[in-house]
């Protein structure tokens, strides 16, 4: 069973870090170059849509599986492998915090915005969503490391 929540973790983990690695790299530099009313409808759209099903599941595996992996008693596990799954289950939190605390409520603003002009909504929300998906982008990244390192531990 420790093994199969490591490995779950790992999974979990590494799907969500190349969720995010593909919106900063991919996704968002490709909406950056449309036109202020196209950027807001299109992300407006994203945060309609992707918070399904499928997202919530691996959004949520992120912190459990580490979770579970370090609660399950194991009499072999190193201090090493235990402290390698705190360290990512510890950034997977983290980048969750940031997801909460920053990209969440300029979502809930963008959706809010109405039919406020385009570009102030655009310039009240692109700059900051992008610096707060990088934090969680590298948080993520550094969880799915951690965790792969501690399964070869």
């Amino acid at each position: 069973m420790p093994t199969l929540l490591l490995a779950l973790a790992v999974v979990f983990t590494g799907l969500y870090a190349g969720f995010m690695l593909i919106f900063w790299t991919g996704v968002m530099p490709a909406l950056a170059r449309l036109t202020d009313e196209q950027f807001v409808t299109a992300m407006r759209r994203v945060n309609e849509y992707v918070p399904r099903a499928v997202f919530l599941t691996v959004f949520a595996g992120v912190v459990v599986f580490p979770a579970l992996a370090l609660a399950v008693p194991v009499e072999d596990r190193s201090g090493t492998q235990r402290w390698l799954v705190l360290a990512g289950l510890v950034c997977a939190v983290l980048n969750h915090l940031v997801t909460v605390a920053g990209n969440v409520p300029l979502n809930n603003a963008l959706a809010a915005s109405g039919d406020a002009p385009a570009g102030p909504v655009r310039q009240a929300f692109e700059p900051r969503w992008n610096a707060f998906h990088r934090v969680r982008t590298l948080l993520v990244t550094a969880a799915f490391c951690l965790l792969v390192a501690a399964s070869l531990s």
